[in-house]
């Protein structure tokens, strides 16, 4: 049989309480720098986008088609800009679709009408979104 061990040499002596409080210290610091970084990398990637749209008017014309009227807001007005906008028939389906170029202005808002053909009659346009990107073809003159 083997002798007994006391408790000490089987499992270690207790620690002293002020390393541990120490590193629950350390750890709520550590704990708060992350969190503090992480909830601003949060703001920059989702809080204030650079540029959104709003529609304001739409007005259903002849042969299938819909005047939108829509007010873009930028943070860099002197960029072009393009807002792709859509519009839907009574059942809730997108039926037409159109891309808008937003042209540099000095103004940070400014308010751009366009018409929309749509496959069936629209009822209701909206903004789908919008972006500095513009593609090429729509960049040219």
């Amino acid at each position: 049989m083997s002798t007994p061990q006391s408790l000490a040499d089987r499992y270690g002596t207790a620690r002293s309480p002020g390393k541990t409080r120490r590193n629950a210290i350390i750890f709520g610091v550590v704990a708060v720098i992350v969190s503090t970084a992480i909830a601003y990398v949060a703001f920059r990637l989702i809080g204030s986008e650079p540029i959104t749209a709003e529609r304001v008017a739409f007005t259903a014309r002849p042969d299938n088609s819909m005047e939108v009227t829509l007010d873009v807001q930028r943070n860099e007005p002197q960029r072009a800009a393009v807002c792709v906008v859509h519009v839907r028939d009574i059942s809730g389906a997108e039926t037409g679709r159109r891309e808008v170029h937003v042209p540099p202005s000095d103004d940070d808002s400014i308010r751009i009408r366009t018409v929309i053909t749509s496959g069936s009659p629209p009822v209701t346009a909206d903004v789908f979104g919008c972006t500095y990107s513009v593609p090429e073809y729509l960049s040219r003159p």
